[in-house]
């Protein structure tokens, strides 16, 4: 067996080791000096070289090119059509539901059956009236006829004109009685008939709060219905708004309105304004009227909305959607495209009025700008894009 590795070592043969490696090992390989020193110069050149600079970003944003608002801005409101008028029905009287006629969305004619107590009562309590009835006029016709008799006998002399007065008092509470029987009568018998609520006008059912078996006190709501004929859209604006709403009121076309998913504005009349703000949610209550054949296709309950124009502090000025304006350096910026060269620039502007996510620039831009309105946060002086638009055209274009 030949030298092994710590033999050659402890023999001082490092050189002649490493340039005649013993031939007898077959697990261990030493390579030559000048290899080793090769991979270490490679190694460091290539820690040493700079690396390959990456291509500029481009991009794609969505642009807006600038035009005068006329001092105005569009704000819009969520709304809701409803019945011009709308009663909340309810018993005049209390007692237990034993049937509902009717369900909710069901249209209804005026005079019809919606909802019915248990009238038996009531029937009870008309019973009584009649009886006190029949027994006011048997007793206001012995007053009559003992009033007829007394009249003889004061005649003849045989009582005195105080006992003809008395005998007269008598007659005259009995009719007056036989007038309070009557009376309860009628009030027993119209107790009675309220016992089947019935529908005041031709409408629709919104709102069914009985169902058989509750007892019901006199005046509850129990049944909502919306009146046939006109409708009008309703809608809350912010109590900074009411002075801008109010003077709309009876004006043609001081508001626009149109139907969820429809794409048309229709014109129309600011009818109500409310008086005061909702105490909870700080906001005036206003209806528009939406009747008329222009109006046909808005139906009782669906969602609208409504659209009018506000003026701003400054006479005329720039609108701009509000993520268009962002900050840089501690001023609000917005980015300028160059469509000649493709690129950004920052532009500080000066902001006066913010209603909704609109935003109206005083100074800093002039119409005719096309600036950035969507992906501002990510931008650098001097970037270049491309417009959102193009690349979902070129995207969406087929392919040959």
């Amino acid at each position: 067996m030949g030298d092994s590795l710590p033999t050659l070592l402890t023999r001082g043969s490092v050189n002649k080791a490493l340039t005649h490696p013993p031939t007898t090992m077959n697990t261990l390989r030493w390579p030559p000096v000048a290899l080793i020193f090769s991979l270490v110069a490679a190694s460091m050149l290539v820690a040493c070289s700079k690396p390959a600079e990456a291509p500029p970003v481009v991009r794609s944003v969505r642009t807006l090119v600038l035009a005068e608002s006329a001092g105005a801005l569009s704000r819009e409101f969520a709304a809701e059509v409803r019945a011009r008028t709308e009663s909340r029905l309810g018993f005049r009287v209390g007692g237990k539901v034993t049937r509902r006629l009717v369900e909710l969305g069901q249209h209804v004619q005026a005079g019809q059956a919606l909802v019915q107590l248990d009238p038996q009562d009531l029937k009870l309590g008309e019973d009584v009236a009649r009886a006190g009835l029949a027994t006011a006029e048997a007793q206001a016709a012995q007053a009559v006829a003992d009033l007829r008799r007394f009249k003889e006998l004061r005649a003849q002399g045989f009582i005195s004109e105080a006992e003809l007065e008395r005998h007269s008092t008598t007659e005259r509470a009995a009719q007056a009685a036989l007038r309070q029987a009557r009376a309860q009568t009628g009030v027993q018998a119209n107790q009675a008939s309220y016992a089947v609520l019935t529908a005041i006008a031709a409408g629709v059912i919104t709102a069914v709060d009985v169902e058989p078996g509750q007892v019901v006190a006199a005046g509850q709501p129990v049944l909502t219905l919306a009146h046939d004929g006109a409708r009008d859209v309703v809608f809350a604006v912010p109590e900074d708004l009411g002075a801008v709403v109010r003077p709309l009121a009876g004006k043609p076309g001081g508001v626009q309105v149109r139907r969820w998913g429809a794409a048309d504005w229709l014109n129309a009349t600011v009818r109500e304004v409310a008086a005061a703000t909702d105490p909870v949610t700080r906001t005036y209550l206003a209806k528009a009227d939406v009747s008329g054949a222009a109006f046909a296709a808005f139906e009782l309950g669906q969602t609208a909305s409504v659209q009018l124009r506000v003026p701003t502090r400054v006479a005329m000025g720039l609108q701009l959607p509000l993520p268009a304006v962002v900050e840089r350096d501690g001023k609000s910026v917005v980015w300028v495209l160059d469509p000649a060269s493709m690129t950004v620039q920052p532009q500080p502007v000066v902001t006066t009025d913010v209603l909704g996510n609109v935003v109206q620039i005083a100074r800093g831009l002039k119409a005719g700008q096309e600036v950035v309105t969507a992906g501002a946060h990510v931008l650098q002086p001097g970037q270049k894009v491309r417009r959102f638009q193009e690349a979902a055209a070129a995207a969406s274009a087929p392919r040959s």
